[in-house]
């Protein structure tokens, strides 16, 4: 077996386009269960006053919105039926009379149909879509802290995620591949409301990184296929229960919901206390498969201890069928090539991705960012944790990672860079993921341990379900340390916070 470190320089070229976590798409450019009542005595004495009815308390919103997606999927014939319903908590702090979804599948021709919106039970034709954008206009203001339901059916036809070179077309996951079917961004989601300027954030797609804000919600997919006798397997971000005909996914205070499905998925487990662990490969990559859910159990376990309790029962790492890795809610992708590449050391792609996206369960999931416009807030964190990683489990190997993993690429750049301003894949991660892990270094060598991991767990606590800002990162670590680091701010970032 040959050490990663020492592949020809065209192999490592080559995986610069697919080490990191990429966006899900390529765009061209019950029942009601019956209530029980316990009989009260009667009282045949007549009052001697009229009663007072009690006030209705108001029913509290809940915190979260809810997605309910009931979905059939025909796996041989590529669709994708849904009648789904959202609860909706206005949270805003404003009336609302409009609505923005976001329509991911929409942005391959004729992948998304969809058959009919409804609001609070009417339906309604007071809307209009374009490209990854449906806007809804409201019949009437929704109040602050009132709960709006709204019901949509569709039908996606999932396209073909073919593979094309990486240098010229970002890897597609989203559809289905010869051995796999993947739904990622595959339903419509309200997306998050700026609360100073009261714009919904949706942001255009973009060549690289990714372009998507997602509020936490929680999640019931009731998950039927076509024909029952050729069910694939399925690797999904919820806690599966099997029901009469269907299997019931469940998540809560979630990012996003992604599921993968094949009939060649190979299946292994770890339990991390609580915590089902699950790897999902193809046969012949049974030696990468169990090295990847090795290192994403042990990254999980560091994490938890060193940032905070990871939130979730289950925890999904899925071999993909393409040349990506991409990170969902209590899910992530791992591209085939970092298996085919795999040597049986620590010291690899395989190894550094997996814990990677095992990170992106704290910076992205728990603590959410605008992954557009400040998309240091959760990569540098996520770069820097294979470094907590490789101290705590392979301390002999953090040099080999410093070399090998960042400072091969010599990067350069401002770290709080939009991937706009990017100026190309190589730069862009350069600068957000690998000058990231510098800065963070440099941070953690000032102020010292302590108060380090003392921020990030703070971090992680303030911020938990919500989507901070740079400033934010900023001034909850100012609460932490007196220790004047100024200049590593100036050096690394293009604004001063």
């Amino acid at each position: 077996m040959r050490n990663k470190s020492t592949l020809p320089l065209l192999v490592i070229f080559l995986l610069t386009f697919i080490f990191s976590a990429c966006a899900s798409f390529s765009p061209a450019p019950t029942a009601t269960p019956t209530a029980s009542f316990t009989p009260v005595a009667t009282n045949t004495s007549l009052p001697t006053a009229t009663p007072v009815l009690p006030t209705a308390t108001p029913i509290p919103a809940p915190e979260r919105a809810k997605y309910t997606l009931n979905t059939t999927i025909d796996y041989d014939a590529h669709t994708v039926t849904v009648d789904e319903t959202i609860l909706y908590p206005n949270h805003t702090g404003n009336q609302l009379n409009t609505l923005v979804i976001a329509v991911v599948p929409n942005l391959w021709q004729d992948s998304f149909s969809l058959t009919g919106i409804s609001i609070d039970g009417t339906p309604t034709t007071t809307y209009s879509i374009s490209g990854q954008r449906l806007d809804i206009a409201l019949s009437a203001f929704v109040k602050p802290e009132d709960i709006l339901t709204i019901n949509i059916q569709y039908t996606l036809s999932l396209p073909f995620a073919e593979q094309e070179d990486p240098g010229i077309s970002r890897p597609r996951i989203y559809g289905y591949t010869k051995r796999q079917l993947n739904l990622t961004n595959w339903y419509p989601f309200v997306v998050p409301r700026d609360a100073i300027n009261g714009d919904w954030v949706l942001h255009e797609p973009w060549y690289y990184g990714e372009h998507l804000v997602y509020d936490s919600a929680d999640y019931e997919v009731n998950l039927k296929f076509a024909d029952p006798a050729t069910t694939p397997i399925v690797a999904a971000s919820g806690v599966p229960e099997q029901q009469e005909g269907f299997t019931r996914y469940t998540i809560t205070s979630a990012r996003t919901f992604a599921l993968a499905a094949s009939r060649e998925f190979q299946v292994s487990s770890l339990m991390v206390g609580d915590v089902t662990v699950s790897s999902y490969y193809y046969p012949f990559s049974d030696v990468g498969g169990q090295a990847a859910l090795q290192a994403s159990a042990e990254a999980l376990s560091v994490y938890s201890n060193r940032y905070g309790a990871y939130p979730h029962k289950t925890l999904s790492l899925v071999m993909g069928d393409f040349n990506d890795g991409m990170e969902y809610s209590a899910f992530f992708y791992l591209s085939r090539d970092f298996y085919s590449l795999y040597d049986g050391t620590p010291a690899n792609y395989l190894t550094f991705v997996a814990v990677h996206e095992t990170s992106h369960q704290w910076w992205f999931e728990q603590v959410g960012n605008d992954q557009a416009e400040q998309p240091w807030l959760d990569e540098s964190l996520a770069t820097y944790s294979e470094h907590v990683y490789y101290e705590n489990i392979h301390p002999d190997l953090i040099g080999w990672w410093w070399s090998y993993r960042i400072d091969f690429y010599n990067p350069q750049g401002f770290v709080d860079i939009p991937i706009y301003d990017g100026q190309g894949f190589r730069p862009y991660t350069n600068a957000a993921y690998f000058q990231g892990a510098h800065f963070l270094d440099e941070l953690r060598a000032r102020i010292g341990d302590e108060a380090f991991f003392a921020f990030l767990q703070d971090y992680l606590a303030q911020s938990r379900g919500k989507i901070v800002n740079s400033n934010d990162f900023f001034r909850i670590l100012k609460e932490h340390t007196s220790t004047d680091y100024s200049d590593i701010v100036r050096q690394y970032f293009q604004n001063i916070y």
